[in-house]
């Protein structure tokens, strides 16, 4: 069974002469195990594809599969708790919160869902990968835009989640660390068994993925 699966979805947002169709009947699966490279060019849709698979956006048309269970099934209370069981954002904004240190991002996250996080020690081993293990006691205004990016994948890593999505979560890193943090998104599909999603436009992840896909102008093709 796919971890989700985004059926025959349109988005249209305006009306009459300011109606703009963004998804054309997009259909498209995740499975566990598996990273899934979506790539396009600016306002191609990759965005919108996204926050439609995260239940963030209700679709004009179409179905969206978490797990089994369908978000047009569900009230919102329940789409928020079946978002913050089962799926993690790593977001081209980062969202940390300023007066929180890197080490109380995680407290919180501990205070929203206090059972099924990453242990002390695998924790540890993520910052320690992602290289920001020494900045655990700064806050967000005494890092850089890669390091909060940094910081912000592993507090989308750190509920532990079947379904991870990230939109361009290397826009801000050097190629070095593009490398890491592609290594990393592959080791959790693959040894932690969830179903990776990342829309890019960087190329430099393609040797990571094991499936790729073309968003253009709102339509979705598997390459």
């Amino acid at each position: 069974m796919s971890s989700f699966s985004v059926k025959n979805v349109n988005q249209i947002f305006g009306t009459g002469t300011a109606k703009v169709h963004v998804l054309h009947d997009v259909n498209f699966e995740a499975e566990p195990g598996t990273l899934s490279l979506i790539m396009g060019p600016s306002g191609s849709g990759k965005s919108t594809f996204l926050t439609i698979a995260g239940g963030l956006l209700t679709p004009t048309s179409g179905e969206v599969t978490v797990n089994g269970e369908t978000y047009t099934d569900r009230t919102k209370k329940q789409r928020d708790a079946l978002r913050l069981d089962s799926i993690g954002f790593v977001l081209q904004t980062y969202h940390l919160l300023p007066y929180l240190t890197v080490a109380d991002q995680f407290k919180l996250v501990d205070k929203v869902k206090p059972n099924g996080n990453l242990s002390k020690a695998e924790l540890d081993d993520v910052l320690e990968t992602l290289g920001i293990e020494q900045l655990i006691n700064k806050y967000p205004g005494e890092l850089s835009g890669g390091q909060q990016q940094r910081v912000a994948i592993a507090r989308a890593l750190y509920p532990n989640p079947a379904i991870i999505l990230a939109d361009e979560p290397t826009a801000a890193l050097d190629g070095s660390r593009v490398k890491v943090v592609g290594e990393l998104l592959k080791s959790l599909a693959v040894k932690h068994h969830k179903a990776v999603v990342v829309v890019t436009h960087d190329a430099r992840l393609i040797e990571a993925a094991d499936h790729l896909y073309e968003m253009q102008d709102g339509y979705l093709t598997k390459k």
